[in-house]
């Protein structure tokens, strides 16, 4: 008998369930409350999956954990478990409502568990988002530098500078030190950065929010970072193809690299040249050329081979 737990994850709490036992248990979110649910599942026979709902941060430690331990786990895009509820009709909810979707969820579509990051890829992530989030704070501060009138506010407005650009020269610092000291990372990013249009950030990027890089097939890869197009038709109507989905910071990362290797990568920019030429708008064969440039990076990650233009 196939069991499927699902686990709903609140700041405080996991509400369990086992389908099919129909068994229901809670824990603290916390070491202690993690460490006896992973005892009290390894005394189960025949766990097919455990699933918990991407939250944020709240599900972190106990997946951690779970994968430490061995048991098979894998983090579920929540709109897609309560797009499920909705099919089955199972509209109400609360915290073990929603643990028990779950694990019919897993029952029912059959998630494949994947590797969870280590610790030190968590941390590196954790680092690349920060970085991120400076870069975009001071995209509107240099603008109101230059907006605002000599005096004060000026002033400010240039200590303020002054700290963000100084905490994104110590991040860079100490992700360069983290990557070009861990051997796997530095030979990862050597062989990203061998493609035209693909510079340190980008190659950092993908390593830390990407870890599937090499591992999948190219229409997996593209799902996962939200570049595969999905058509909308119905009867004689057609819609247009549009992309979502994925990982939003890994699709972002992708497309500045595709507008760099647009430019400067002879095999991409003859690729796009010839969709544009062919009727394609200019948006279209961006993203067309990032799915490409991805189906790239991809292969040389997998046959651990640099950048050779053909």
């Amino acid at each position: 008998m196939d069991i499927t737990v699902g686990i709903d994850v609140s700041k405080s709490r996991l509400d369990v369930y086992v389908h099919p036992k129909g068994e229901c248990l809670a824990v603290d979110n916390d070491e202690v409350g993690v460490a006896s649910l992973v005892e009290r599942l390894h005394r189960l026979e025949g766990i097919d999956c455990i699933g918990l709902e991407a939250s944020g941060r709240y599900e972190r430690l106990a997946v951690a954990e779970l994968a430490a331990a061995g048991l098979p786990v894998v983090v579920l895009n929540p709109a897609q478990v309560r797009h499920y509820g909705q099919a089955i009709g199972l509209r109400a909810k609360t915290d073990p409502i929603d643990a028990r979707l779950i694990a019919l969820f897993i029952a029912a579509v059959h998630p494949e568990p994947r590797p969870i990051p280590d610790d030190a890829t968590r941390e590196l992530e954790a680092l690349m988002t920060r970085r991120r989030q400076i870069v975009i704070m001071l995209v509107p501060e240099r603008m109101r530098r230059q907006q605002a009138a000599p005096g004060r506010v000026r002033t400010s407005i240039a200590r303020s500078l002054t700290m963000l650009e100084d905490n994104l020269r110590e991040l860079d610092a100490h992700i360069d030190k983290a990557v070009r000291g861990t051997p796997v990372w530095r030979d990862k990013e050597d062989l990203l950065s061998s493609v035209p249009g693909i510079g340190k950030t980008i190659a950092r990027n993908l390593t830390a929010q990407l870890p599937e890089l090499g591992t999948l097939s190219p229409r997996q890869i593209a799902a996962l970072a939200g570049l595969a197009p999905y058509t909308r038709q119905s009867g004689s109507w057609r819609g247009r193809s549009m992309i979502g989905g994925g990982r939003p910071a890994v699709r972002a990362a992708l497309f500045m690299g595709a507008l760099v290797a647009a430019r400067h990568n002879p095999t991409l920019k003859t690729f796009r040249d010839r969709l544009i030429a062919n009727g394609k708008p200019k948006l279209v064969a961006s993203i067309a050329v990032a799915r490409k440039l991805l189906t790239i990076l991809n292969a040389i990650i997998r046959d651990q081979r640099p950048w050779q233009h053909t």
